[in-house]
């Protein structure tokens, strides 16, 4: 592996360019506005000071998200060393701590990353992304938490606590306008008394898509085959709404029941080809795009255009009991159910060739029950969960078949392309000429003598999963002095994993009058029959952390503990000379010891923390597309982990802050013969360098604040698949983002203006993609520069 320079990244963090206390609220009492305040967090199930956690944990409040205008858990994780959030679609977020990556879809494959939204695992890909508006805070745990967050925190857990009711009335409306249309208009409107509260808060987002799209334009496209009108690409239409109720009957009890919508209508991903010219020939990463989509997608992909539409639907019910001084008793339930269709054009060009849905619906039911006790020189708490969740994938396909043989790269077909060839077709990724038209289209009517122009074709395949969770858990803390404790716990658990497999895929009409019965992409046929396997498995995941108080407000911390990624049913289909039969492969558990030490708390108007960690896989788990469109599941082997994270933030005068983080990680796949070609590749999405720094400026004038919020994020190269491939990464890059305006005395009414990627810096957010699995990668765009005014006023 290779060596980082631990002394320049102290020397980092000794210019106070960050913060474990981000999370600090922007407006402070005016006796205090230069000294840092406390953060309070629950990463360990109890209110505690962030330098108190014997573990490292990051923490922003609502307040400090809006003072640097994030708004997404992309754009967060930017201000968070050691998280990055890759947004491709809301319904295909990948989410990477210490650069291990959260994202497979399929309903047969368990998270890596806990996300917790008000104490309950939401981890299921599809249906974890969650809007972010009227929030009391997002803590971000680094390092195996299985103990604390379930068997999902396998190298940490991200924990999205909503603003609860509170006695009294108040509310907020605040809106902005950008460039692209961008129009957000947000708000919150509280009431209640001391026993009973409620709260609703909502949330709209619109932006046009900033890729353009040039399909169904008479102007400009081709117009081969029947295209519709799309919409331009990467847009947002999202809209969130929260009802909330406190009922505190008395001061021993305290009951809450959260309910939350969170949906998407937005329009389609822009998947870029290198290859395959739209009409006029620009194939650049970050020009616009002819993304065409079928002709008949109402009828098999389920909806006209390209885009998502997605329905996410969570309750969540807590009671907190005071038994007794020192004993709580705490139930949190919840449940949450999503459905989200995607149409997406996979080849990333204008052909009728890679046309794309996903259909994926799922249900959880999830129940914790835990008792804590608190005493001078001890603390513990045991209790029980079980999770369970229901769903399944669905992916529909279609193409034109002779486009398909001629745009095909797959060995299987060489013959066959090279028979198209001999027509004076050109074939492979030259199937679209440089200038975007499709001699393609022309292959059916060649191979057919005339009798057809077209060959429409379609399949799908579905893969459903039903994961049972049982587990019991217990910490205990000895506080031998005041300066010292020592915490040891863990949580047993039982899994039963069942796994389903469906598919229709029928044979190629072509490759029939060839007297080749197969289906296109070569996919087994079960005729809609679905195959079924079930397994059981159970573990042991422990942690052990050690906290020594130097003084009430600085902390040295060390911890070791145990993460694991469940194993894998991975159940599909496979010919044979019985016929289609069940194809199962049991890919074994990942698991990971994670060594940590660091120190954190404030000096001064210093505040920040510091880390080093060392981490050790067995069966490290990686996912890739086949050739076929099927995203599976195998074994790497061994990976070793070390990296460095620091944060700081200091507080100058009552007018300014400087705040940042840096974090470095050398890792990968080891270099070991035995684990084949993945061997020494780094892990995908993590780059092994991120840091961010920013200023916050607050200056009195009269009756009325002046505000300005530089801040500029950094990230080093990342590959976005393994095996690394140059072709499939993205240099690193810098953006730099503004937030200034003027606000009244205690911030009741503000307006002001913003810039996002104020230098317009081109990168890219994702690489290869589906159509890389057929050989054709595609790429993705990051955000243009964005800006606007906005104005929001509280009462």
């Amino acid at each position: 592996m290779k060596k980082f320079g631990l002394g320049a990244a102290l020397a980092v963090l000794s210019t106070g360019v960050s913060s474990g206390a981000l999370a600090q609220a922007s407006a402070q009492p005016e006796d205090t506005a230069f000294q840092p305040q406390d953060v309070i967090v629950t990463a360990q199930k109890r209110a505690e000071r962030i330098e108190d956690v014997p573990v490292t944990v990051t923490a922003l409040t609502g307040s400090r998200m809006a003072e640097i205008g994030v708004s997404e858990l992309d754009e967060i994780a930017a201000f968070v060393p050691g998280l990055q959030v890759q947004e491709q679609s809301a319904n295909n977020p990948g989410f990477v701590i210490r650069g291990i990556t959260s994202d497979n879809g399929s309903s047969q494959q368990g998270a890596r990353v806990t996300l917790y939204y008000n104490g309950v695992d939401i981890s299921r890909s599809r249906g974890a992304w969650q809007d972010l508006y009227d929030l009391e805070r997002i803590e971000v745990v680094k390092g195996p938490q299985a103990t604390l967050f379930g068997t999902a925190a396998a190298v940490g857990a991200v924990s999205i606590v909503s603003a609860r009711p509170e006695p009294g009335f108040s509310g907020e409306i605040a809106g902005s306008y950008g460039n692209y249309d961008r129009t957000q208009v947000s708000g919150f409107l509280n009431a209640g008394n001391d026993v009973l509260a409620g709260r609703i808060a909502f949330a709209y987002k619109y932006r046009d898509g900033y890729v353009r799209n040039i399909a169904g334009d008479p102007d400009v496209a081709n117009q081969n085959q029947g295209r519709v009108d799309q919409d331009d690409l990467n847009g947002q239409d999202q809209r969130g709404i929260r009802g909330s109720l406190r009922w505190q009957p008395s001061d021993a009890v305290t009951a809450d029941l959260v309910l939350t919508y969170d949906g998407q209508r937005n329009p389609g991903t822009a998947f870029k080809s290198r290859a395959h010219a739209p009409t006029g020939g620009q194939t650049g990463d970050y020009g616009y795009a002819e993304l065409s989509g079928s002709p008949y997608s109402e009828e098999v992909l389920g909806a006209r255009k390209l885009g998502l539409d997605r329905n996410v639907y969570d309750a969540n019910l807590t009671v907190n009991v005071d038994l007794a001084d020192g004993i709580r008793f705490t139930t949190v339930n919840g449940f949450r159910k999503f459905d989200a269709l995607e149409i997406f054009d996979a080849d990333g060009g204008p052909a009728w060739y890679l046309e794309f849905a996903e259909d994926a619906q799922g249900e959880q039911w999830s129940h914790e029950s835990r008792f804590s006790f608190e005493g001078t020189t001890y603390r513990a708490a045991f209790g029980w969960n079980a999770f369970f969740e229901n769903g399944f994938q669905r992916v529909p396909f279609s193409t034109e078949e002779g486009t398909y043989l001629a745009c095909s790269v797959a060995a299987a077909y060489a013959p066959i392309r090279a028979q198209i060839q001999a027509l004076g077709i050109p074939t492979g990724t030259g199937c679209v000429t440089a200038n975007g038209t499709i001699p393609a289209t022309q292959v059916t009517s060649l191979v057919t003598g005339g009798a057809a122009t077209e060959l429409p074709y379609a399949s799908e395949f579905t893969n459903y999963g039903n994961n049972d969770t049982y587990s019991v858990f217990a910490d205990a803390t000895w506080i031998p002095t005041p300066r010292l404790e020592l915490t040891a716990g863990a949580r047993v658990l039982i899994e039963d994993r069942e796994s389903g497999y469906s598919s229709v895929q029928p044979n190629s009409q072509i490759l029939a009058a060839l007297g080749i019965q197969t289906s296109l992409i070569g996919t087994a046929n079960t005729n809609g029959v679905k195959f079924t396997a079930k397994r059981s498995f159970a573990a042991l995941l422990p942690r052990f952390n050690a906290l020594f108080r130097l003084n009430d407000s600085l902390n040295l911390y060390a911890t070791a503990s145990k993460g694991r990624r469940s194993p894998v049913v991975q159940l599909s289909a496979a010919n044979s000379a019985a016929g289609v039969v069940p194809n199962l492969q049991i890919v074994p558990e990942e698991t990971v010891w994670n060594y940590e030490g660091g120190i954190k708390g404030r000096v001064g108007p210093f505040t920040g923390a510091a880390s080093v960690f060392y981490q050790k896989y067995d069966g490290f788990q990686v996912s890739v597309t086949g050739d076929d469109g099927v995203t599976r599941t195998q074994s790497a082997g061994s990976a070793d982990n070390l990296g460095v994270e620091l944060e700081a933030n200091l507080q100058l005068g009552r007018v300014l802050t400087l705040f940042g983080t840096f974090a470095y990680l050398d890792g990968g796949i080891a270099d070991d013969a035995s684990n084949g070609v993945y061997a020494g590749n780094s892990f995908r999405l993590q780059p092994d360098t991120t840091a961010s720094a920013g200023a916050s400026l607050r200056l009195p004038v009269g009756r009325w604040t002046l505000y300005a919020t530089p801040s500029v994020t950094y990230r080093s190269k990342v590959y976005f698949e393994v095996p690394n491939n140059e072709a499939i990464s993205q240099p690193g890059y810098t953006l730099v983002n503004l937030r200034a305006g003027v606000e009244t005395e205690g911030g009741r009414f503000r307006i002001g203006g913003f810039a996002r990627n104020l230098t317009n810096e081109e990168y890219l957010i994702d690489a290869g993609n589906t159509g890389g699995g057929f050989g054709i990668p595609t790429y993705i765009a990051g955000e243009p520069r964005f800006y606007g005014v906005e104005a929001s006023a509280r009462f």
